[in-house]
């Protein structure tokens, strides 16, 4: 399916059904590649700047699922899309939000940004930012970066930015939505 702008709504509702029905039936997705892929291996490279710069272009909204987050200016981009009008969601891990004292989750949620903690499973250690599902640009940042200042300087981590592959995005998306249905909201949890 190749969209030249926004995908019309039924194809998007057709889509999500098909990919709803792959996860249910536990079979692996089979995607043909199509699209630009941008690659980063850090120490060295700058993922961190990738993201940054992926984040900034952003124009509709951002998902995102974190295991350890503690980049200050991947935090402080999240936070000026969402000052942008764009829709910021974000799903941490619990515990190492819990254990990490330059965790940037507390001030993400204190910025207005919807943030949800995933105590479903043993570790929720997805690292993944959907950024305009259901648009021909949709991009997609996966991989073993954590975003973290560590990932970036310290370990041996690689990231890969995915643009234009509207059926990745959208399953990345509906990834996202099945775990936010089992997470709890992190403002409730300050209670």
């Amino acid at each position: 399916m190749r969209f030249a702008s926004s995908p019309h709504p039924t194809a998007v509702v057709l889509l999500a059904c098909l990919l709803a029905f792959a996860a249910d039936a536990g079979e692996p997705l089979q995607l043909s590649a199509r699209g630009t892929v941008q690659v980063a291996f850090t120490p060295g490279d700058e993922a961190a700047t990738l993201v940054v710069e992926a984040l900034r272009k952003a124009k509709r909204q951002i998902l995102v699922q974190s295991y350890s987050f503690t980049h200050k200016d991947i935090a402080q981009a999240l936070v000026d899309a969402k000052h942008r009008g764009l829709d910021v969601q974000f799903i941490a891990d619990p515990l190492q939000h819990q254990r990490g004292a330059t965790s940037q989750v507390a001030w993400l949620a204190e910025q207005g940004v919807p943030v949800w903690l995933d105590g479903e499973h043993a570790a929720a250690h997805n690292k993944v930012m959907v950024i305009d599902n259901g648009t021909a640009n949709a991009a997609v940042i996966t991989g073993s970066f954590n975003f973290t200042h560590a990932a970036q300087y310290r370990n041996a981590e690689n990231l890969l930015l995915l643009h234009g592959h509207p059926a990745l995005a959208e399953a990345y998306a509906a990834n996202w939505r099945r775990h936010r249905i089992h997470s709890l909201p992190y403002r409730g949890l300050l209670r």
